[in-house]
């Protein structure tokens, strides 16, 4: 169980945590991002497998995924091309449930594991209806996170608490990732909701988009996850040292605090 026991580790070291999310197959440098991001100070690094309908992504990630897809990538392919990153960190991959079932929950779980990915989010697949994906995925050492929402009742977020693995996601808002202006005045609220439910890491993610909104959000939680406005520096060309550029950023300021 990597993920989580790195991240507990570096949390209770007093580090606030920072996962970044990059677009598998976005470009031809993608794996060289994941790498530079690492170096410039990520605790676990998101890579999101491309899908047709991505449901909980807004026009950045919607735009990043059409496209790598266009570009040929397929699930296999991103999955694949991890197992020689090298990254040095927890690797965790954002997929829908459609690419997962078409695979088979089995043989999904084992490529996971035979890349050194260390967890999987799969955000359309509810906590009810984990049983088949999530016992392939404890049988090959594949950590499942869990999200959880501000909608989300107590009840409720005590079973996803108590399922989730690695760490668990707190969705800042209502709606859809995408760059904000501002941190959602929600973000706290599900930061202190996460942090009294769980001693799992509580990571904080959807719309944090500054070192300075970073730095906010994870003043309530245990850390952050910043991809829109990473992979729109992407989009506009930027390359593994621009992406490295701007986390660096992040982590100095998540340090300052």
């Amino acid at each position: 169980m990597r993920l989580e026991a790195e991240l507990r580790a570096k949390r209770d070291a007093g580090r606030k945590l920072l996962v970044p999310y990059v677009t598998g197959g976005l470009g031809d440098r993608w794996v060289d991002v994941v790498a530079a991001l690492a170096a410039a100070g990520a605790d676990a690094i998101e890579v999101g497998i491309p899908f047709s309908d991505p449901v909980m992504d807004g026009p950045t990630i919607q735009e990043a995924s059409q496209a790598a897809l266009e570009g040929g990538v397929t699930p296999q392919g991103v999955v694949g091309a991890l197992a020689d990153s090298d990254a040095g960190v927890p690797l965790v991959v954002m997929t829908y449930y459609n690419p997962v079932l078409h695979a088979g929950h089995e043989r999904f779980a084992a490529a996971l594991a035979a890349a050194g990915v260390d967890g999987a989010i799969v955000p359309d697949l509810p906590v009810d209806e984990l049983d088949g994906w999530g016992d392939a995925a404890d049988a090959q050492g594949v950590e499942t996170v869990l999200l959880a929402a501000p909608t989300t009742t107590d009840g409720r977020l005590a079973e996803i608490c108590a399922r989730s693995k690695g760490f668990i996601y707190g969705v800042s808002l209502l709606g859809v990732t995408g760059e904000r202006r501002a941190l959602s005045d929600m973000a706290l609220t599900m930061g202190k909701r996460l942090k009294e439910a769980t001693d799992l890491p509580a990571l904080l993610g959807v719309g944090v988009s500054t070192p300075e909104q970073a730095v906010e959000a994870a003043a309530a939680a245990d850390g952050v996850i910043v991809g829109s406005a990473l992979v729109r520096r992407l989009l506009d060309g930027g390359g593994p040292e621009e992406a490295g550029a701007f986390v660096a950023t992040l982590r100095a300021a998540l340090d300052r605090g």
